[in-house]
């Protein structure tokens, strides 16, 4: 089978692990997808709008794709109100590519609640035994504000003071980047509404493509 081609467009560039976790899915059901990941510096002022990035992906490619993957935490708007907002931007592109909406509820955050561990390791404090106060996987999709429970469990995670206190909460970009490449697809994050919600999108596209 051919490699497919795909455009991933993503809030931030700390979510950008999210498109390896994408390809992961489409070759755990034997298809190779190959996203791209443009920098938008270069064209200046991009728009954080879904449309406008969207538009400024397929600029800097100069080529159509098979795939737009598009990623916007659900925030307070809810889940159906960020894909119906996602469809529409595509819609009104006029393009033939499929696509997959990558939509954590309520932040991406969320989903980085669920490994204990990883949030140690991340905050350089592997062996700390600080109570972190993490919700229960099935709770994490309730939680009002999951980047700032994120951001207080890494800190309380390095235990730390001083100036060793100030660069960890200095780096949670970079903890949380590192936190969502070490996200486990086959594991609690499988049981969220939202990870079902994108593995049903992709089944969907791998069926019509073969």
């Amino acid at each position: 089978m051919r490699a497919f081609t795909g455009l991933f467009v993503s809030e931030g560039t700390s979510d950008l692990p999210l498109a390896d976790l994408v390809e992961s899915l489409f070759i755990d059901r034997g298809v190779p997808v190959r996203l791209s990941k443009p920098d938008f510096a270069p064209l200046g002022g991009v728009a954080k709008d879904v449309k406008s990035r969207l538009e400024a992906g397929r600029r800097l490619l100069h080529d159509s794709v098979d795939l737009l993957v598009v990623h916007r935490d659900s925030d307070n708007a809810g889940y159906e109100t960020r894909r119906s907002e996602i469809e529409r931007a595509v819609d009104s592109l006029g393009v033939l590519s499929s696509l997959v909406p990558v939509i954590p509820i309520r932040m991406t955050e969320a989903w980085l609640l669920l490994d204990e561990m990883a949030i140690r390791e991340v905050a350089g404090n592997p062996r700390g035994r600080q109570d972190l106060k993490l919700p229960k996987n099935h709770e994490v999709e309730r939680v009002a504000d999951p980047k700032k429970l994120l951001q207080q469990c890494l800190l309380v995670a390095a235990d730390s003071s001083g100036r060793r206190h100030e660069r960890t909460a200095k780096r949670f970009s970079h903890h949380r980047r590192q936190l969502l490449a070490r996200l486990d697809r086959l594991g609690p994050v499988s049981e969220l509404s939202s990870w079902k919600r994108l593995v049903a999108d992709i089944d969907s596209v791998v069926q019509g493509w073969t």
